[in-house]
């Protein structure tokens, strides 16, 4: 199993909202060389056009992170797709390829918020059939260098030359879902692996969709080692449960209870926090441990999965907690996760 990390670059800290955002920008890079150093998989960068994130050009901060990591996979997550110019997010990851040696990786979605539709002039009616033409052009150029491609949303490509072309062939792309059956279908449907965004409720209520997904692809003609899924989680480590609590808790409720206010959910308590640290709650918060052991039911619960990539900053915790923390799954859950699957 790979281990990994996501980020959304969060503006600010649990102990300030106007922290210089050109120094969160440059401990974010640091954190991302620290997940290399210490042996993880992956480093995903998220893509938001809000305030409070710092992540709207997320092939920039990965490029950055290229010049200075020799192994750890990059890549997004997600791609706000529905709002991009397939063209342009190609040429984008393929020259953070070129730059990583082979190294990049996209995952691309809808994205669970709509800022991108009015900011880029689209339509929000538009949301699904602006996805699925776009990551059709997407997979037309990952597979063609000149590309014959014509849809109702952009204009026609006529066999024009896509560059650069990435160093690896397939270039990676993953397909992020959230909750609805049409998207494990349609992941299924083309062969593309699978990131499972699951940040509440229990993650064994996603397993009839990841069925869904594995016979989608088989029906299709896709082998199962094609049809890899991965899980997208809210989680942190520390050296004892207590401790995890009570750092990821004030900034988590914060960012939970700010998004609510825009979608209707009633402000997040301690108390049900507590519950999704429970056995089969989603949160991914306590010892290496306990994370260990919560991961490998995780799995048992969806059937398998090949990837776990940890959501840390929407807790917006300080760059010396993160690098703790990076440190401890580098050293102490990603080996154990490898033992534990090394013959999957």
């Amino acid at each position: 199993m790979q281990v990994g990390i996501d980020s959304f670059a969060a503006a600010h800290d649990d102990s300030s909202r106007a922290v210089d955002p050109s120094v969160r920008l440059r401990n974010l890079v640091e954190q991302i060389e620290h997940a290399d150093q210490v042996g993880l998989d992956a480093f995903g960068i998220g893509e938001h056009h809000r305030r409070e994130f710092l992540d709207s050009a997320p092939a920039v901060i990965l490029g950055a992170a290229a010049a200075r990591t020799q192994r750890i996979r990059l890549t997004s997550a997600v791609t706000v797709l529905s709002a991009a110019d397939p063209v342009r997010v190609f040429q984008s990851f393929a020259t953070l390829d070129l730059l990583s040696q082979g190294r990049a990786e996209m995952v691309v979605g809808r994205g669970s918020f709509i800022e991108a539709f009015p900011l880029f002039g689209l339509r929000l009616e538009d949301y699904d059939a602006l996805f699925a033409e776009k990551l059709d052009l997407l997979l037309e150029i990952r597979d063609n260098e000149h590309v014959h491609w014509s849809g109702e949303y952009r204009a026609a490509l006529t066999g024009q030359g896509v560059y650069p072309r990435p160093l690896q062939h397939p270039f990676p792309i993953w397909l992020g879902v959230g909750g609805t059956p049409k998207s494990f279908v349609r992941a299924g449907e083309l062969g593309l692996p699978l990131m499972v965004a699951i940040i509440g409720g229990e993650p064994r209520r996603f397993r009839p969709l990841v069925d869904l997904y594995r016979e989608a692809g088989r029906q299709a003609g896709h082998s199962p080692e094609q049809l890899k899924v991965g899980v997208h989680s809210l989680g942190y480590v520390a050296a004892s449960t207590q401790e995890a609590a009570d750092d990821f808790f004030p900034g988590y409720a914060r960012a939970v209870t700010d998004v609510g206010k825009e979608r209707g959910w009633p402000p997040m308590t301690r108390g049900a926090f507590d519950a999704q640290r429970g056995r089969h709650g989603a949160l991914l918060v306590g010892t290496p441990d306990e994370v260990v052991e919560k991961v490998i039911r995780h799995s048992e619960a969806l059937g398998g999965i090949s990837r776990i990539s940890f959501q840390m900053n929407a807790a917006s915790l300080p760059h010396a907690k993160l690098m703790h923390a990076i440190e401890a799954l580098g050293t102490r859950v990603a080996p154990a996760l490898r033992k534990e699957f090394a013959d999957d």
